[in-house]
């Protein structure tokens, strides 16, 4: 289980027995069964941080918020962007859209959408006073204009050939006249399948179906998202039967014994979540490219996929999964070699004080959540880097705490996974030299000039063969440069009641299939 694991065999045993006697402890102590009510119950690691799409980034907030909002466009199973609430578009020139919107739709309180709700949606994001984390994704749109209630056209300030993609991001109502502005609202009305109905903090999310949704409604009538931190508890309260669905979070060891219940039904799907560690390059330290090498050497990836992660991973090369039409396999890569670690700490200037002994070269801060996969994840790199000498202080925090410390900046390491990795223009969001939050997520305040006029032109280049020629090079230099230490793929894994019927294990892991499902 990483180096760390292999000193200490004994922690694994013992902790796998412990997992086993929990199971079975709860084995026998059933729940009233909702499902048969048309409640469906799905369990998450964290609990989301907003649900105002134009204000969440985290994976919860984003998978939830797909159920309660609608963009003009969505992403179907292989990523590729398809009309939601655009009926039909047309490109005029290089940096004009038009869109038609469907008719009949209408927010979850009554409110007619139309094409002042999209314009409103785009400018509030573009809005400094709002500060939203997911302006820079925007900030090409130059204008929105309302030729009629159904009409929505967008100027961009120069081509841009992933616009469709991006128009995925749910729209919100205007504001109401009659609402005084000193109102707020935590979770603005969307337009969605399902509409939000309560959130008791820290304990579950309940979303209702909605019965006004186009089509029809969901089958299922109640989705309620019970948020519980702990991997354990979360399976036992799948056995107790008070959760029906766990989507990834759940401990490798336990799938054997979920696999082995009739109750349930366990599917794979390879994803494209990208799994990562991340540097403040403003440390003095990290500000160093051999330093950084060096930590892609020492990491033993395949170990940490192979006994931690129970194979359900693969060791990545860089931000795309080889599922990405962009993907360029011919990078540099930093395969396991201590000896090359501890040869380029040498070059940096970072010479180990007493041989083999126990004093490090340095030591570096490293932070986490409180799950206990991400921690044990954190010691094997802990003992890895300690092999080359550099010490690894990890400090866990609950995911609130953690995810708004990485936000701020208020790190040296970490790590964490983006899901959702689609179009390659999210390599303007995360490394973009003026992408630096609250505008983007270039948390580590990573800078290339030539990655920044790679990024440029991909996005102005409509030929998908010159696009890909440019991310290839994008590819190259950020695998040289380690701004991440890529970890892994993973490998989607969802775990159901058997009775739950038509779910699609999508490979960025979105819940956007809840709508279509049924109880047999």
């Amino acid at each position: 289980m990483g180096s760390g694991d292999r000193q200490r065999p004994g922690a694994s045993a013992g902790r796998f027995l412990l997992l086993v006697a929990f199971l079975f402890a709860g084995a026998g102590c059933r729940e009233p069964d909702l499902l048969r009510q048309g409640i469906l119950v799905v369990g998450l690691e964290s609990e989301p941080t907003r649900l105002d799409p134009r204000l969440a980034t985290d994976a919860s907030s984003s998978r939830i918020g797909g159920l309660l909002y609608r963009g003009l466009f969505r992403k179907d199973a292989d990523g590729r962007p398809v009309e939601d609430l655009a009926e039909s578009w047309v490109r005029l020139d290089a940096t004009t859209y038009r869109f038609h919107l469907r008719e009949g739709i209408r927010f979850h309180d009554g409110r007619p959408l139309d094409a002042r709700d999209v314009r409103y949606t785009f400018e509030s994001i573009l809005d400094p006073s709002l500060n939203s984390p997911v302006r820079g994704r925007y900030d090409m749109i130059a204008s929105v204009e309302c030729p009629d209630p159904q009409t929505v056209v967008f100027h961009l300030t120069e081509p841009f050939a992933p616009f469709l993609v991006n128009l995925d991001l749910g729209v919100v109502p205007r504001p109401d006249p009659e609402r005084s502005p000193g109102e707020p609202l935590l979770v603005p009305p969307g337009a969605g399948p399902f509409r939000f109905e309560s959130w008791k903090r820290g304990s579950e999310i309940r979303l209702q179906a909605d019965e006004g949704y186009p089509g029809g409604p969901p089958a299922v009538r109640q989705v309620r998202f019970r948020i519980v931190p702990d991997n354990t508890v979360r399976v036992l309260e799948l056995r107790k039967g008070s959760i029906h669905l766990l989507q990834n979070d759940v401990e490798p060891e336990v799938l054997l014994f979920l696999e082995r219940d009739p109750r349930f039904r366990v599917r794979r799907r390879e994803g494209t979540s990208y799994s990562y560690l991340g540097f403040n390059l403003r440390d003095p330290i990290l500000t160093k490219r051999e330093v950084r090498q060096a930590i892609a050497y020492a990491i033993d990836r395949q170990s940490i996929v192979e006994h931690l992660l129970g194979g359900l991973a693969v060791p990545a090369a860089g931000l795309l999964s080889p599922l990405n039409w962009a993907y360029e396999p011919d990078v540099p890569r930093f395969d396991h070699d201590p000896e090359e670690a501890r040869r380029l700490l040498d070059e940096a200037g970072y010479p180990d004080p007493d041989g083999d002994g126990p004093a490090k070269r340095f030591s570096l801060s490293y932070k986490t959540s409180q799950n206990d996969l991400r921690r044990r994840i954190g010691e094997a790199i802990q003992s890895q880097l300690s092999e080359v000498g550099i010490g690894l202080d990890i400090r866990s925090y609950e995911w609130g705490t953690f995810y708004s410390d990485i936000q701020k900046g208020n790190f040296q390491t970490f790590t964490l996974t983006w899901v959702g990795v689609t179009d390659p223009d999210i390599y303007y969001y995360l490394f973009e030299s003026g992408n630096a939050p609250p505008r983007g997520a270039n948390r580590g305040y990573y800078g290339n000039a030539e990655v920044d006029r790679l990024i440029r032109e991909a996005r102005g280049t409509f030929d998908p063969d010159t696009r890909k020629e440019y991310y290839s090079r994008v590819q190259k230099i950020l695998a040289r440069d380690v701004p991440y230490v890529s970890l892994w793929h993973t490998v989607n894994v969802a775990v159901m009641d058997r009775r739950l019927q038509g779910f699609v294990l999508y490979p960025d892991g979105n819940l956007s299939s809840l709508r279509d499902v049924w109880v047999e």
